[in-house]
This record gives C-alpha cells, sequence and structure tokens, in this order.
C-alpha cells in the first residue's frame, strides 16, 4: 500500500482495521469509534496496511470482539460535532479521533468516553489535556508538535537553503479549530529567525485562486501551510503555484515534496499512527486516559527535492543534503 494513500486517509485506513484483544471480559465485544474528517476509503482499501497488521499484532479482531462504528467527515469538518455526537449515542467505547477538529469535537461531545487523538498540535492549548505528562480528563492520543518549535526547525531549514528569505507566506484554514494556537506558534518559530508571516486563509478551493493573487502582489519569498485534509487534496496545485513563480517552499509533510515541493520536515505520519493503536490497545484492556501521558513524536523527517531546488535556481548545502533521511532527485 503507498504511503501517500495511508496518508490521504490515516483515520479511514484505520476505520477500516480489525481491532482487538484479549478481551477483558469474557464474550464482551467492544465498540471503537472512529471520527475523522477526511474521505471514506473505497471499499477495496478497507482492512489493508501496516495499521492494519499492528492491530492484529494486538490482537483485536473485527466482527469478534471488536465493532467498528466509522464517522467520516468527507472533506467537511463542520460535520463533526454531529460525527461525534452521533458515537457517542451508540456507545462506543473508545473513540479515535483524527486531527484537531475531530479532537475538539469529541471532547466535547463527551466527558466520560475515553478519546485517543492522533496528529494533534497543541493539545494543551487547545484544552484537551491538563497537560502533556498528566492529561487528567478522558482524552489523550498522540501530538503531532506541543510548541514552536518544529515550525522553527522547518523554517531554520528552509532559511539554511535560501538566506535571503525575510517573508513567508503561510495558507491555513479557518475550519481549523486550533488556528490561533497555530498562528501564534508559527509566528514564534519565524521570529527566532528574523523572518515575517503573512497569514493567508482558505475554506474551500476557489479560495486558493484570490490566496494566490494576493501572494503575487506581497512581498513573500517563501510559501509554507498548516496541513490538513484540504490542503492535501490541493497539494499538487499549491506547489505548481509556489514553483510557477520561482517560490520556495516548505511544509511538514513529505507527500508535498513528492508533489514537486522544495523541502518537508516533520513527524513519520505512519509511526506515529502506530503509537495511537498502542494507545487505543491499552485503553480497551482498562488503562484510564488521564493516567496515559500524550505522547510526542521520536522521529522527524526531512525530505528534500532536489529536482525542484535546481529548476529555482538554488544550491542545497551539503551539510543539510547529509542530513536529509530522504532526497528526490
Amino acid at each position: 500500500m503507498e504511503r501517500r494513500t495511508f496518508l490521504a486517509g490515516t483515520g479511514a485506513v484505520l476505520l477500516a482495521a480489525p481491532l482487538a484483544a484479549e478481551a477483558q471480559q469474557a464474550g464482551k465485544v467492544y465498540t471503537l469509534g472512529i471520527l475523522s474528517p477526511n474521505l471514506s476509503p473505497p471499499p477495496e482499501r478497507r482492512g489493508r496496511g501496516p495499521f492494519n497488521d499492528k492491530l492484529r499484532e494486538l490482537g483485536w479482531t473485527e466482527g469478534q470482539n471488536l465493532v467498528l462504528e466509522r464517522a467520516y467527515g468527507e472533506g467537511q469538518e463542520d460535520r463533526l460535532p454531529e460525527l461525534a455526537e452521533m458515537l457517542v449515542r451508540r456507545r462506543a467505547d473508545v473513540i479515535y479521533a483524527i486531527g484537531p477538529p475531530s479532537a475538539v469535537a469529541a471532547a466535547k461531545a463527551t466527558k466520560t468516553i475515553p478519546i485517543v487523538f492522533w496528529g494533534v498540535s497543541f493539545p494543551v492549548e487547545l484544552g484537551l489535556v491538563d497537560s502533556i505528562g498528566r492529561p487528567g480528563r478522558n482524552v489523550t492520543g498522540v501530538a503531532y508538535a506541543t510548541g514552536p518549535e518544529l515550525i522553527a526547525k522547518e523554517l531554520e531549514f528552509l532559511k539554511q537553503i535560501v538566506p535571503s528569505v525575510t517573508r513567508v507566506a503561510w495558507i491555513n484554514s479557518p475550519q481549523g479549530v486550533q488556528i490561533k494556537v497555530q498562528q501564534a506558534a508559527i509566528d514564534a518559530g519565524a521570529r527566532t529567525l528574523g523572518i515575517a508571516i503573512e497569514h493567508h486563509l482558505v475554506r474551500y478551493p476557489d479560495d486558493f485562486d484570490t490566496v494566490f493573487a494576493t501572494i503575487q502582489g506581497s512581498r513573500a519569498n517563501a510559501i509554507g501551510l498548516v496541513g490538513n485534509p484540504l490542503m492535501w487534496r490541493e497539494r499538487k496545485r499549491i506547489v505548481e503555484f509556489a514553483n510557477g513563480n520561482r517560490l520556495a517552499s516548505t511544509f511538514g509533510m513529505k507527500d508535498f515534496v513528492e508533489a514537486g515541493g522544495l523541502i518537508s520536515y516533520g513527524p513519520d505520519p505512519m509511526a506515529t499512527s502506530l503509537q495511537s493503536v498502542v494507545y487505543i490497545d491499552k485503553i480497551l484492556r482498562g488503562a484510564k486516559p488521564a493516567d496515559l501521558p500524550v505522547e510526542q513524536p521520536t522521529k522527524f523527517e526531512l525530505v528534500i527535492n532536489l529536482k525542484t531546488a535546481k529548476a529555482l535556481g538554488l544550491t542545497i548545502p551539503p551539510s543539510l543534503l547529509a542530513r536529509a533521511d530522504e532526497v528526490i532527485q
């Protein structure tokens, strides 16, 4: 299974994954609710991939000791609160929330059903947990980032390639429930490098034309973004705009670099998603979310598109090439 397919709907893959473990209570069938803003996967992709392998390794089998209640937003984040309420009504034993909007929607829908999130930045600031080490509530999971350090590192790599970068156009979506927290973290990370950030917001695919026109008229000499399902689906369009306007680009996911972006730096999505499965397993076996510290990424990937660098007339420092986890020729 291709990695990009997995990333397009990490939640979607899990939604189809068979889960289970030795029954905590003999003969009990548990219900795992999955809440995701992503598109539903086609039937032929369900039940496959490394996520499923991990679940089988842990002993959970759909149809035997586990029922999956799938709730996809189909790319519409405003549906998530209603879908979260649905999972509560169906008495899920655990809710697995993909991304910040799902996690916030689930946390508002229930204060008692355990929630495991994945791909969430700044869970404390979002009010999901009391602290990283002691969540203290019915929510825990695997964070994408917990401070501005990740953005600062991403921009640091960009500046090593393009020392003249002073202003970055950063695209985000007002649908993102953590937008204020994200913008503050991005600004804080950029300040340490003397970089100014222009924040641009999109909500629908048609909004990109207006945003692109604004960026063309600005003083930005590079582009970055906050990844979410909309950005992921429009990644080729975003990359083509950046390259066509000779703007260096930086992203938090490898998929954008595979589409032609310049560099990406961020956690390994596969590794963090597998971490979240372990937490689901622990909770189904009786652990309490309040006692499970929020997991933080331990593996980060730096990916560089050398072909794009050459097309933009940029030279990648040898030290950075040696540091890269992957170089796309």
